[in-house]
């Protein structure tokens, strides 16, 4: 089968449609899985029109809005269902460059990694485009914090870019996982680290959103404060 990626969507309008378009003109074919949270500005309406053009966009719309964590949980669920080999997850915004999907995708396909991260700040190279310093040495920090805590060499542990093949998937106990926020993001890694998958890290460039919302906020970012220390008890 074709890799899939995974995008979440909580009132992306102004992004979803032009998300598509561009990872359907990829040179590598790759299908969509959108999970949407009901989004009160239409967003699933735009990836249904979408639906009409393109055979290999799908939408789950996951019901009330239930964080990241939670979108992505049932999107790996709903692609392990269907024997897609590599499974990727990438944000609605933009930030991630989709063309960096097909960078992702060889990396697993050729064996080199059971699990690929698109790293920002792989070599203590900051490749950020258009964030606030402080959000620079917020996200740059939070990644040395996981470090020291749990041990796992991870330049960009928080990062959202992700591959996975599917016996990660397969392997990890999907309903064990509790973050909801961006804590999921570590707390995968972390998981995976610790069943002995292979990560490896390649640089990407990452850029801040110009269209909607970003769905940061300050419970989000002491979940993942505290959840570090949690996961350190964490059994696999």
């Amino acid at each position: 089968m074709n890799p899939i990626v995974i995008i979440p969507t909580y009132n992306e309008y102004e992004n979803i449609q032009r998300m598509i378009k561009t990872v359907m003109e990829l040179d590598k074919v790759f299908d969509v899985l959108v999970v949407d949270d009901s989004s009160p500005d239409g967003t699933a309406l735009l990836v249904k029109e979408a639906q009409g053009k393109y055979d290999r966009i799908f939408l789950l719309e996951n019901g009330k809005k239930n964080g990241l964590g939670g979108a992505y949980i049932a999107g790996f669920n709903w692609c392990l269902e269907r024997e897609y080999d590599y499974i990727f997850e990438m944000d609605c915004d933009f930030s991630h460059n989709p063309q960096d999907l097909v960078r992702l995708h060889t990396e697993l396909e050729q064996g080199n990694c059971d699990m690929v991260v698109g790293s920002r700040y792989v070599g203590n190279v900051v490749n950020v485009v258009n964030w606030p310093m402080s959000r620079v040495l917020l996200s740059y920090f939070a990644s040395a914090y996981v470090r020291f805590f749990t041990q796992m060499q991870l330049s960009d542990a928080t990062a959202g870019f992700v591959g996975y093949s599917r016996r990660v998937l397969q392997t990890i106990d999907l309903d064990s996982i509790k973050f909801k926020g961006y804590a999921f993001q570590i707390e995968m890694k972390y998981t995976t680290h610790r069943l002995g998958f292979s990560i490896k890290e390649i640089p990407i460039i990452f850029t801040d959103r110009t269209d909607g919302e970003s769905k940061m906020n300050g419970g989000i970012i002491l979940e993942a404060l505290f959840g570090v220390i949690q996961l350190r008890f964490k059994k696999v």
